[in-house]
């Protein structure tokens, strides 16, 4: 991994066909890139909202009242976003709405639909929103969240989960959009599925992820690890992982530690100055790297755990043949890791105030 002097620009010959947030494009030009919550009423935006930024536990959302108007929060991580939850009842094209303010900046547009609801009329205008937005923002990222599939048996999901995709699929190619960037997820706020579903969302926007993959790669190579992810601490969404297949299970196992971090951060966590001895107050997250879990046996796997910053963590799934013998060399490689993110994710060119949530 040292041999990665270059790690915030790997070479690459394919153009990036997602918008990333790179480049202020809005009247506002804060250059922070937007996820856009539309669907139904009482489809579960605000609910997804509520757990994933805010931890809010999925058996609360119940009592959470109906979006009237348009909630626009600023969300401050590794990488600064803002989420936009619409109303379901609004018509966003209307002339009284200024479409360039809602859609030039945009990040990715998530769709939720009800699985347990009738779906024509939501399938109707997430139709009609993309033929819409095809015209002046060709590249939007569509993301459709079939939401609420806990409720559903595992054939009957299946079967409404292809229904859906093909009846979206096919009235698209009916106007012509054959490869319309729109993708498809099965979610839940009672599981992981839904911090997964987001997980891939974000990884859109990272214009760095080849290079945090390729960080990964060679960390598992190096160290023998069978899986690692690099997570979000406050929402739980990982924003890379390395390119073997990911499966959901390690997920959780990864995703329940981060929960121990961030609950034994807000206890015994206390502010530590910055190198010049003043204190950083302005950020949210936590502050300079302290939490280590290493070597705790899971099942048949060991897990790893080390923050990497007030803001990502690194999370390591490694099998029987590394033992807690090997620390010394995972924690040197885990460090030569750590030094190459400063470079992807430099902090120093930053603006460091926190936006108010609007």
């Amino acid at each position: 991994m040292d041999d990665l002097p270059d790690a915030d620009m790997p070479p690459s010959d394919v153009p990036p066909r997602y918008h990333t947030g790179r480049l202020p494009n809005s009247k506002a030009g804060d250059g922070k890139p937007r996820l856009l919550l539309m669907g139904q009423r009482r489809s579960g935006k605000s609910s997804i909202s509520s757990v994933v930024f805010h931890k809010l536990p999925p058996s609360e959302t119940l009592y959470l009242e109906t979006t009237t108007h348009i909630k626009r929060e600023s969300m401050h991580s590794f990488m600064d976003f803002q989420v936009w939850d619409f109303p379901g009842h609004l018509d966003y094209f209307d002339p009284a709405f200024d479409v360039d303010n809602i859609f030039e900046e945009i990040g990715a547009l998530i769709w939720v639909i009800d699985a347990q609801d009738e779906y024509l009329e939501a399938i109707m205008r997430l139709n009609t929103t993309i033929l819409n937005l095809q015209h002046s923002y060709p590249n939007i990222n569509v993301e459709v969240f079939v939401h609420k599939v806990d409720g559903l048996s595992e054939d009957y999901k299946g079967d409404t989960f292809r229904d859906i995709i093909q009846r979206v699929q096919d009235e698209l190619s009916d106007h012509g959009y054959e490869n319309a960037p729109v993708s498809f997820y099965q979610t839940s706020i009672y599981d992981h599925s839904i911090f997964e579903a987001f997980s891939k969302v974000i990884q859109k926007l990272i214009p760095q992820l080849p290079t945090l993959e390729a960080l990964l790669n060679s960390l598992c190579s190096t160290c023998h690890i069978e899986k690692a992810y690099l997570f979000d601490i406050m929402s739980k969404i990982y924003i890379a992982t390395d390119t073997s297949p990911t499966d959901i299970g390690s997920y959780e196992i990864c995703s329940d530690y981060i929960d121990v971090v961030i609950d034994v951060s807000e206890i015994y966590g206390w502010d530590r100055p910055e190198e010049n001895g003043q204190s950083e107050l302005v950020e949210t997250g936590n502050n300079d790297a302290e939490s280590l879990i290493t070597m705790e046996r899971k099942g048949n796997n060991y897990l790893y755990l080390r923050e990497i910053n007030k803001y990502l963590a690194l999370v390591c799934l490694m099998g029987d043949d590394s033992p807690a013998d090997k620390k010394a060399v995972i924690d040197y490689n885990v460090g030569v890791f750590q030094t190459a993110l400063k470079q992807v994710f430099p902090r120093a060119d930053r603006d460091m105030s926190a936006q108010p949530a609007t």
